[in-house]
Formats: structure tokens, sequence, C-alpha cells
């Protein structure tokens, strides 16, 4: 069985998860969205995916497009940080 056939969100109007916008009534979407992926048993799989393929429209993991671009720039800061250790 597939990480996806587990997700809390299976029966949920993909919709959902795709919000329109940045306000209003978007947020309250937004927060329905991840208030699924929170009792989700594959949250953290369904977020490693989304960075790993670079999805970048919709919730993922519990996460929106611009946490989870922040969550790939704190990553290649800290992997710059490793390398730089190690030459050092």
């Amino acid at each position: 069985m597939s990480w996806r056939e587990r997700a809390a969100c299976r029966d949920v109007d993909p919709d959902l998860f795709f919000p329109i916008g940045t306000a209003g009534l978007t947020l309250v979407q937004i927060d329905e969205a991840k208030a699924v992926c929170a009792r989700c048993p594959v949250r953290e799989r369904c977020l490693q995916w989304a960075l790993d393929v670079g999805q970048v429209e919709g919730i993922w993991g519990g996460t929106t497009q611009r946490e989870r671009r922040a969550t790939r720039r704190r990553s290649a800061r800290e992997d710059v940080e490793r390398i730089g250790a190690k030459t050092s």
C-alpha cells in the first residue's frame, strides 16, 4: 500500500488543498486543509514527496507553497554551512 492510500486526504475533495488567493475565505480553506494534514499518518512522507519533486501548488504535508519554499531555502543554507565546515 502506498503512502497516498493511507493519507487522511484520500477521501477529501482535492480542491480543498489548492486554495486560490491569499486572504479572507482562502485563509479559512488553508486552515481546513492543514487540519486534515494534522491528523494524517503519512504527513511527513507527503511533505518529503512535495519537497523532493518541487511541488509548488497546493497544501502538502500541512505546508503551503510559501512554507515549503522557506524549508527548501533553510535546507540549502544548512547544506552550504555543512560543506563550508568540512572544508575549513
